[in-house]
């Protein structure tokens, strides 16, 4: 009888790196009521590591759970971890039983939002050169780069969730990024990660214009998809 683990000879190395992503997503989630700025650290490591999949999946080929590894991990990432992050910030703040009960429905809402737009994303949009509403990875990278920003203020903090939670599941299309786009993105969020504090928090800063520009003007100003050459997805 062979007592190797059911994933031996069925995952790729792009499958190991997404594994790690979820893994990521827990450790932010696990300390991000003891130490905010780390939490938030670990959501963009787990988006560096989202994207080095599916340049991985396309150097060495994908394999037939890749796509559904892909979306359960970011949901750990990208719907739990943030929402955890939104938590720890507000968690102070409360006072009435209708502060509390916003405090917590807005993460909530936004963790099951994550998990429809991931759902639908995998059934109707991983084999498209755009999707629709806003990636799940966009907004917990907009959340954790306002956080290593200094953007603190629980109403504000509360708000922008809110309107992730619309925006995650609305029909607005985003196109994918390029992949020099991507490795641009990529290369600021190692940066904000690694030297948070420097120059001011310059990196988490310019995460986070990069992140509201393309969150703004992506759907109708992005060049992308003119040059795109049949650039794909992960599969």
């Amino acid at each position: 009888m062979d007592f190797a683990p059911r994933f031996v000879g069925r995952l790729g190395v792009a499958d190991a790196v997404t594994t790690g992503n979820a893994a990521l997503g827990f450790l932010s989630a696990a300390v991000a009521t003891v130490d905010v700025a780390l939490a938030a650290q670990f959501v963009l490591l787990a988006a560096v590591l989202d994207g080095v999949d599916g340049v991985l999946a396309r150097r060495y080929g994908g394999t037939r759970v890749g796509p559904y590894l892909d979306s359960l991990a970011d949901v750990a990432s990208f719907g739990v971890a943030p929402a955890m992050l939104v938590v720890a910030i507000v968690g102070d703040d409360l006072g009435s039983a209708i502060e509390r009960a916003v405090a917590f429905g807005i993460p909530a809402l936004f963790v099951a939002m994550a998990v429809v737009r991931l759902g639908l994303y995998t059934a109707y949009d991983a084999t498209r050169t755009t999707t629709g509403g806003v990636p799940s990875t966009l907004a917990a990278t907009t959340l954790g780069a306002a956080v290593l920003a200094g953007v603190e203020t629980p109403a504000a903090v509360l708000a922008i969730t809110a309107a992730f939670c619309y925006l995650m599941v609305s029909p607005i299309e985003y196109p994918d990024l390029l992949a020099r786009d991507a490795l641009l993105m990529g290369v600021v969020h190692v940066l904000a990660v690694v030297i948070p504090g420097f120059q001011g928090g310059m990196f988490p800063v310019a995460l986070l214009t990069l992140s509201l520009a393309y969150l703004l003007l992506g759907p109708w100003l992005y060049w992308g998809e003119a040059e795109r050459d049949g650039e794909g997805k992960r599969s």
